[in-house]
């Protein structure tokens, strides 16, 4: 397995897990890895094996069962061992991925968070299909940062969510699913918002 990593701080090692249609060097990845790492914070990318299969030719297939992408992850948490307090989280599904293996990892002290940018609560378009019912009984510490108007969960519809006490959102002021706001509305960008997030990641991170 391939490691990206951002960061020589002393801080924790947060590991990165890609969304389901866009690879680990995309410019939302790589910019909030930069952001965390100028927080001082570690930062290790990785892919899973359908997305770096699109790298040497492969066919582009979508993602394979959430239970085969769990034992991924499950492996990627394990070829990090050893290298300090870790938390693990991603973009939108890789998010979702790292926030269902969660509790026993953090049970068994593998992981002191789950950190999810972008969570899909809902698939776009089908805010009946929720993907919360691991949210609310979710016992290791977890930050959620999501756009306001991001079309898999937006504010008003995650307010009226079941969540566990466990978790911390925080909001990013008009940002979509990839934390793009619309400038004419709030004068900011995608990059701000990513420093945006980066921060309040580092704060939390600090407080586990």
């Amino acid at each position: 397995m391939d490691f990206l990593r951002d960061g020589t701080g002393t801080g924790p090692l947060v590991l990165l897990a890609h969304g389901a249609g866009a690879a680990m060097d995309t410019v939302f990845m790589t910019g909030i890895a930069r952001g965390l790492a100028a927080e001082g914070l570690r930062v290790a990318r990785f892919e899973f094996a359908y997305m770096a299969a699109r790298r040497t030719g492969g066919p582009k297939r979508p993602p394979p069962k959430i239970t085969l992408l769990q034992d991924e992850f499950r492996d990627a948490v394990q070829a990090l061992a050893g290298e300090g307090p870790l938390i693990i989280g991603g973009k939108s599904m890789g998010g979702r991925v790292a926030s269902l293996i969660a509790d026993p990892l953090f049970a068994e002290g593998a992981i002191r968070g789950v950190l999810c940018l972008g969570y899909p609560f809902h698939p776009t378009g089908k805010p009946e299909k929720l993907r919360t019912e691991h949210l609310a009984a979710m016992t290791c510490p977890t930050l959620i940062c999501q756009g306001t108007r991001d079309p898999f969960g937006t504010r008003d519809e995650v307010d009226g969510y079941a969540l566990s006490d466990r978790i911390t959102l925080h909001w990013l002021q008009d940002g979509d699913h990839d934390f793009r706001p619309r400038r004419t509305v709030t004068g900011q960008a995608q990059a701000d918002l990513l420093t945006e997030a980066a921060g309040a990641v580092a704060r939390w991170a600090g407080m586990l």
